[in-house]
């Protein structure tokens, strides 16, 4: 087995989407169309196309639709499971991570489900030097208020989330993240110790890579920049992951 092989990949996909209404009003997002294909079907072939070959997909809303549909679009070459959480409506995605902590056992990568990446993406995560934790980022001249923002120190992350000092901030993170196996088992000793407070079920699961980072784990950044990917969160997004996604389908042998 190689070392791409050897990791599971975590997509959380629990959500609805509801910033995409009308077109989620009874589709998840990660079943919309993109150039034929859904945002499921590209990641899944992106990760097959880097040798990842086990995934856990996180359903709730219409899991019924995700499941049918991983019928047809699995890789031939993945395993792929799936896992409900039948609390996505009252809990953010740091609940799914730990309702799904026995998929990060090992060797891990954990994905947004509504994360656009091109293969060379996964690829590269996966190439970074060893780490506890490696979190994907890019840099752009401006950051907005939606961004997941970093500060870094060389390739060290010191700090993730939305609402970080501006003058601090140099990159975003993509949400596309690489663990070892010690490092899968410090994030999920972190996930249980949040989910016994009175906000673990409010946060995102960055929350705890933030926490992680302050007290000194070795968390490592690896940039993506020049690589293509989007994020699927307005209906001004699903453009520009049209475009990608129309231009990586036009891009394939004939």
């Amino acid at each position: 087995m190689n070392g791409s092989q050897a990791y599971r990949a975590l997509i959380l996909a629990a959500g609805q989407g509801s910033r995409l209404f009308p077109l989620t009003e009874d589709l998840p997002k990660c079943l919309l169309d993109l150039a034929g294909k859904s945002m499921l079907e590209w990641q899944l072939a992106g990760l097959a196309a880097a040798g990842v070959r086990q995934a856990t997909v996180v359903t709730g809303f219409r899991a019924d639709l995700v499941e049918a549909a991983l019928r047809d679009i699995t890789p031939e070459a993945m395993n792929v499971q799936t896992l409900f959480n039948p609390f996505y409506k009252v809990a953010d995605n740091l609940a799914s991570c730990w309702l799904a902590r026995a998929a990060l056992a090992g060797p891990s990568l954990i994905l947004n489900g509504d994360t656009l990446f091109e293969p060379a993406i996964a690829r590269q995560l996966l190439a970074a030097p060893e780490a506890p934790i490696t979190v994907t980022i890019d840099r752009k001249a401006r950051y907005d208020d939606d961004d997941m923002k970093v500060t870094t120190e060389g390739d060290h992350l010191r700090a993730i989330g939305k609402k970080l000092p501006r003058e601090t901030v140099n990159g975003e993170s993509i949400g596309f993240l690489r663990f070892n196996a010690a490092g899968a088992a410090t994030f999920v000793a972190e996930l249980e110790r949040t989910m016994r407070t009175l906000d673990g079920t409010s946060l995102w699961y960055l929350s705890a890579i933030n926490r992680l980072a302050g007290e000194g784990v070795d968390v490592r950044c690896a940039s993506i920049e020049g690589l293509q990917w989007a994020e699927l969160d307005y209906l001004s997004d699903l453009e520009r992951c049209r475009q990608l996604a129309t231009g990586w389908v036009e891009a394939q042998p004939r």
